[in-house]
């Protein structure tokens, strides 16, 4: 047996196939000449040997005499070897047959994962769908394009005809898709969708005369479920929601073929969700026709007249509201394509993403890897470009920038923002140089791949809104966000992340503008989140909107990207919302945005990035004293709103920042909220719909206090006019623990000179503390006390009565009653005021007679509820002891000194 021969140089044109040969010699299948060699070639196909021909060589050796039985154990060799590599190839998943090089040409797969980052040798990585989905084999690609003028709004006439909805019961269905079962989930995914044949349309033109429109929208983030013709020209249409749910019809995009260049063609929408659109200022759906693109090299533009959005009808419990338009094609018999913004599909950015790796020179600082794979098996990209570092030192002094985009896949606006960001920070520019050299930026380009391949608006694969889903732990249900978090997690065990920004779109406001959240935590860094999209809105005045954007953390967004890096320990972190719609700012002013004007928002990001980190603190500083100013003013705005005086005492403690503002009037989700769809199949008991009692809304600190302050002023006035009755008292203080006639000669508030008159009868029977916290003990006056009556009138004050182990305490703001009553022998009944906050006071020493406590009746709610009036007579009272002797009144104690009983001279 000759020795192994060495691999032909056809075999190692491919590594793979390279190392499979040395994979299979090791293992024995190349021990023999060189024509094993060849015949095992994975890249040929190999012959089937006939085991008939061997049997009958055999036969004849025998007779023969077996002259030649060595050659013919060789060739028994080459058979084994022959029949063990065709069974290895065979039960092989690495084998595929090439139809190109010819039928029944076998060659190995390239290993899963090669081709998963663009390289310019290699294909772009085909995108996979769920296998309920139909994909038509034609390859949807459009020009880029800027209007040479702007694009104004449209301006509403108030008179735009309102189309009756009449579905098809009374039209005709022109196109129809297979919608997903009611219910169902996702199980798999494939490369171009269903298998077999795809369903065709569902009509088909009778002649050239025939004037129908065929529509189509199965192809990668079209959306479109139905068409039905209910006019000559008139067309209704119906949205696909988000697959596997029942919620979230705003994102269409659709094409239109067989059109008329002299007739005015009306769409109307029938099935979106949202009661307010931006289709309802001025907003006009985009159109792109292939011949203009052709001929002219002329891409999306805006076009629409009639614009009308309304509420037309409601299903299953949901309001139901129709975008209705009129439109004039350009050409006859052309190919044309309605979308509600610039398209911007996974294809689009693994050609992008192709072209960067094709570039040497940015290639060498942007790095492009595999995040990890969506639910369907589409790869989510991670770029991290910096400029290489001269030591290791210098590259851990970095901070980190981290951005992403198309969370929710319907907004394209966060695209091509990010497609700018990327433009500009890996050009030659002296900025973007700088910038890599002082920041490492982790970007995540397209974050639910799944979602805007499908042409979903909001939701994943998983029947979820991926943007409330960032705290999960469901790794295999939401893979691309726990991923991200995860990277971001150990970025920031790494080095500091100064920024973190999510690049959205929004339906129902124009302009661009950012959500924040407010830094409670930390007084030196009040305000400091405000300072970066303050930055912007001065560097982009005529596209960004500092007055829209919004801080307030709320508890529906928990789940947020911002909320949960914020919490994570990203002081920076942004939600950037682009509008559909256009600017209503500068010179741009009532016009659309184009996609080059997103584009240049992410130029403003890093010019924006370097004023915030510029070492020259002056314009941080003037941002800075901008806000406060301008907080302030809103104060003063909300003050004067609920009644109140610019200067009033506590009205700064009364109002915090998030009262400043409103919601981030994002969209709602919570339909999208929860388990993902596989995991959340059982069907609820539907259940009658319960009306929702209106919530009471809570006073507020302030308003509490006024409101106590006004009812004991009421009430002070009030008890001057009425007399006094004498009698039993009918409830008291469940600490009064005698019933003893006392006098209320000291009742009386001081005169103008300062003095208050004694008598050796009087006695100091209670005290009223402030409660003081992490006090040992309380404060305790002594007599000839000097009290001010600033809020209370008339002979009115709150009191307790002696003995007592609970005070009520009326320290609330604006209200300050007396701390002390000296009572006399002959006393007329007194309209005690209590307060409804209860705090321990020190006990008092013990009585020689007690009797039974009485009880004081409180309301439920004891802290919303003005004081209650009590009246009884003080003649009721007992004395504590016989008269005392008059005596010098002993000092006050300061604050903060034990109490302490009184000597028996001053106590009986």
């Amino acid at each position: 047996m000759s020795p192994a021969q060495g691999p032909t140089p056809e075999l190692l044109t491919d590594p793979y196939e390279s190392f499979m040969h040395h994979h299979l010699q090791y293992y024995g299948y190349f021990r023999d000449e060189e024509q094993a060699v060849e015949n095992s070639s994975p890249v040929r196909q190999l012959p089937r040997p006939q085991s008939s021909d061997s049997l009958l060589a055999r036969e004849a050796l025998q007779e023969s005499g077996g002259s030649d039985l060595e050659s013919l154990q060789d060739n028994g060799k080459k058979l084994i070897c022959s029949l063990m590599l065709e069974a290895a190839l065979l039960k092989s998943k690495q084998l595929l047959f090439s139809h190109l090089e010819g039928p029944g040409v076998r060659r190995l797969r390239e290993p899963r994962g090669l081709f998963a980052v663009p390289i310019s040798q290699g294909p772009l990585q085909a995108p996979r769908w769920p296998v309920e989905c139909e994909v038509i084999e034609e390859q949807i690609q459009h020009i880029e394009w800027v209007p040479p003028e702007p694009e104004p709004f449209y301006q509403p006439t108030g008179n735009e005809p309102v189309p009756l909805i009449v579905g098809q019961a009374k039209g005709t269905v022109v196109y129809r898709i297979r919608p997903a079962a009611k219910g169902s989930y996702f199980t798999c995914s494939r490369v171009g969708g269903a298998q077999g044949p795809i369903m065709s349309r569902a009509v088909s033109l009778e002649g050239p005369e025939d004037i129908t429109l065929l529509f189509e929208s199965r192809f990668e983030s079209g959306n479109l479920q139905k068409a039905v013709r209910v006019g000559p020209y008139e067309y209704e249409l119906t949205l696909r929601t988000d697959l596997y749910t029942s919620k979230h019809t705003q994102w269409f995009y659709f094409q239109v073929r067989n059109t008329r260049s002299d007739v005015t063609y009306r769409f109307s929408i029938v099935n979106l969700m949202k009661p307010k659109s931006l289709y309802s200022m001025g907003m006009k759906p985009l159109l792109y026709s292939e011949r203009d693109a052709q001929e002219h090299g002329v891409g999306w533009r805006r076009e629409g007249s009639n614009i009308r959005y309304f509420r037309c009808s409601s299903e299953e419990g949901q309001a139901l509201y129709c975008l209705t338009w009129t439109a004039r094609f350009p050409h006859d018999h052309d190919t044309c394509y309605f979308a509600h913004f610039y398209p911007y599909t996974f294809s689009d950015l693994q050609r992008y993403l192709l072209a960067l790796t094709s570039d040497p020179v940015r290639s060498q600082y942007c790095k492009l890897r595999v995040l990890c794979s969506s639910l369907a098996g589409n790869t989510v990209y991670l770029l991290t470009i910096t400029s290489p570092s001269r030591n290791p030192a210098a590259m851990a002094a970095k901070r980190a920038v981290v951005l992403s985009a198309r969370v929710h896949p319907g907004e394209t606006n966060g695209s091509w923002v990010m497609r700018g960001f990327l433009d500009f920070i890996l050009s030659d520019s002296p900025d973007a140089q700088l910038l890599r050299e002082l920041f490492i930026f982790k970007v995540v380009p397209m974050l639910n791949p799944d979602g805007v391949i499908v042409g979903n608006y909001r939701c994943s694969l998983a029947g979820r809104d991926l943007n409330r889903n960032y705290q999960t732990i469901l790794k295999e249900s939401f893979p691309c966000i726990w991923h991200t978090r995860s990277m971001i997690q150990r970025v920031l065990e790494e080095r500091e992340v100064l920024l973190y920004c999510d690049f959205h779109g929004h339906s129902r406001k124009n302009n661009v503008f950012m959500y924040g959240c407010n830094n409670k935590s930390s007084p030196a860094q009040r305000l400091h989140e405000r300072v970066f999209p303050l930055m912007l809105s001065k560097n982009a005045p005529d596209k960004f909107s500092f007055h829209s954007c919004k801080f307030k953390v709320q508890k529906s967004k928990e789940g947020t990207g911002r909320i949960v890096m914020w919490r994570m320990g990203i002081p920076n972190s942004y939600t950037m919302e682009s509008t559909f719609s256009g600017s209503t700012l500068g010179r741009k002013s009532d016009s659309h945005f184009t996609s080059e004007d997103l584009k240049s928002l992410g130029y403003h990001v890093c010019d924006t990035l370097l004023d915030f980190c510029d070492p020259d603190r002056s314009k941080f500083l003037q941002c800075l004293s901008e806000l406060q100013d301008l907080l302030q003013q809103q104060i003063h705005g909300k003050l004067q709103e609920l009644g109140h005086e610019q200067d009033s005492a506590g009205a700064w403690s009364d109002l915090s920042l998030s009262d400043m503002e409103s919601s981030t009037s994002g969209s709602n989700s919570s339909q999208s909220d929860g388990l993902p769809a596989h995991l959340n199949v059982t069907e609820k008991v539907p259940q009658k719909k319960k009306k929702k009692k209106k919530k009471k809304r809570l006073r507020t600190r302030k308003e509490r206090n006024e409101l106590r302050q006004k009812y004991s002023s009421h009430q002070g006035l009030a008890g001057q006019d009425k007399a006094p009755v004498t009698g039993e008292r009918r409830s008291g203080s469940p600490s009064c623990r005698t019933r003893q006639p006392v006098s209320t000669a000291a009742l009386c508030p001081e005169d103008s000179s300062g003095k208050q008159g004694r008598t050796l009868e009087t006695g100091l029977v209670s005290d009223l503390p402030r409660r003081q916290p992490n006090a040992g003990q309380e404060e305790v006056p002594g007599p000839g006390t000097k009290w001010s009556w600033p809020t209370l009138r008339g002979r009115k004050a709150a009191c307790v009565c002696a003995g007592s182990s609970m005070a009520h305490s009326a320290s609330t703001a604006g209200a300050s009653p007396c701390r002390s009553v000296w009572w006399g022998p002959e006393q007329p009944p007194v309209t005690l005021l209590l307060s409804r906050n209860l705090f321990p006071r020190p006990q008092l020493p013990a009585q020689p007679a007690a009797l039974e406590p009485h009880k004081l009746k409180r309301s439920r709610s004891q802290h919303l509820l003005p004081p209650t009036r009590v009246t009884w007579s003080l003649r009721d009272f007992q004395p504590l002891c016989t008269k005392p002797e008059r005596s010098e009144s002993p000092p006050r104690p300061q604050r903060g000194a034990g109490w302490a009983p009184r000597s028996a001279s001053a106590a009986h």
